[in-house]
């Protein structure tokens, strides 16, 4: 389990950057191009797990750049969605991204490992209220609250 110091001090970890309203969009036009695609994908249990993981990935860092966190470590985004973020997302969006990265890791690169097809499709259905939570998140969070997200953040590098 990753620690949000860790993500801190580690090379692509969490990084404080400038927030970026283009990028954020930018990843929620993948999240929007994502879902089109999952309907095309149903009879692929790899291809569905990973679309549907990949949706509410983009979706999350589509929020992590509009308050400006920059990371490439899948699980230190995930721990930041945990940890700083818990005035918009519950446990249970928490549970289903990782439950959905796992299946997605499990999947694509251990093909022995049995993934209950419940989960897919508990993934599949769930990434686009995530997909929607999430914009409207974004078109919701104020600067007040990304100043004090930041501060949280910036926090935890001392």
């Amino acid at each position: 389990m990753v620690s949000i110091n860790w993500c801190l001090k580690t090379k692509n970890g969490l990084e404080l950057i400038e927030p970026n309203d283009n990028m954020s969009n930018s990843y929620m036009r993948m999240a929007e191009e994502s879902i089109k695609v999952l309907s095309k994908i149903e009879n692929s249990n790899i291809w569905t797990a990973t679309t549907s993981y990949y949706i509410i990935y983009y979706s999350l860092y589509s929020l992590m750049l509009k308050i400006g966190v920059k990371c490439e470590i899948h699980s230190c985004s995930i721990e930041f969605m945990k940890q700083l973020l818990r005035e918009f997302y519950t446990p249970k969006d928490a549970e289903m991204i990782e439950l959905a990265f796992k299946a997605r890791i499990d999947l694509q690169y251990y093909s022995n490992r049995p993934v209950d097809e419940s989960l897919i499709l508990n993934a599949k259905v769930y990434c686009k209220d995530f997909y929607v939570k999430t914009k409207e998140i974004i078109s919701r969070i104020s600067e007040d609250q990304i100043k004090i997200i930041r501060q949280h953040l910036r926090a935890k590098l001392n």
